[in-house]
């Protein structure tokens, strides 16, 4: 089992900057990639960013390329997204993901999201 716990979501001016976190926990030892993800109220989940473990560079959505940075810190199991000159469509619920890849399929852990509102 896999758990993770986001924090950091919050209310900032468009412009402004925030940087979510996601604790991770439990049997992260054959991860393949961990990544944050958004979905707006009556919509699909959509990924903001993504990075492979030991792989090549993380990649992003087109509308998040260049504002938004994904990082980990690995001795800390801690996953982290800097979100820079934000915007109003910024605003939903974010969430992190941790992806297993088996020979059986894929299986995807959530967190329960934290809230992100950019004002105009």
């Amino acid at each position: 089992q896999v758990q993770l716990v986001e924090s950091g979501g919050g209310s900032v001016q468009a412009g402004e900057s925030l940087t979510l976190s996601c604790a991770a926990s439990g049997s992260l030892f054959n991860v393949n990639a961990m990544g944050w993800y958004r979905q707006a109220t009556g919509k699909e989940r959509d990924l903001v960013a993504r990075m492979t473990v030991g792989g090549l560079s993380p990649n992003y959505a087109e509308s998040m390329q260049g504002r938004f940075t994904i990082s980990r810190d690995n001795a800390k199991n801690l996953l982290y997204l800097r979100m820079n000159s934000m915007k109003p469509e910024d605003t939903t619920v974010y969430f992190c993901n941790a992806a297993f890849l088996y020979t059986t399929g894929r299986k995807d852990y959530w967190g329960n999201g934290t809230l992100v509102t950019v004002s105009s």
